[in-house]
């Protein structure tokens, strides 16, 4: 039988668990810029995993890292198209050809930094 995990423990779980969420998608682009993309997909999808299974959400830097649909890594120019069209970025990805589309504000720049 499993034992209660105190709520202490739980504030450092859901810490460490955001710590590797920003290590596997720094690994991930580091790779992909490598041309290694199986295992920059890879990292995206533990990351994910890490996230959901101690309730972390993935941070908004990181979100548009990675396709909503395929759950792909996303590096523009390479495995995604970026645009903008009617005051609006469309970010479109090469494997599934889903589309997001951003509202361009002044921080829709930083958004992709």
């Amino acid at each position: 039988m499993p034992r209660k995990v105190r709520r202490r423990e739980k504030v450092l779980y859901k810490a460490i668990a955001g710590q590797r969420i920003s290590e596997l998608f720094e690994l991930a682009e580091r790779e992909a810029l490598k041309g290694r993309m199986d295992r920059a997909d890879r990292y995206v999808e533990i990351a994910r995993k890490v996230g959901m299974k101690y309730l972390v959400p993935i941070p908004k830097q990181y979100k548009y890292l990675f396709c909503k649909n395929c759950y792909r890594f996303m590096l523009p120019g390479v495995t995604c198209r970026v645009r903008t069209n009617r005051g609006k970025l469309v970010i479109s990805c090469t494997y599934c050809n889903a589309h997001r589309r951003i509202p361009l504000r002044e921080k829709a720049s930083a958004i992709l930094k």
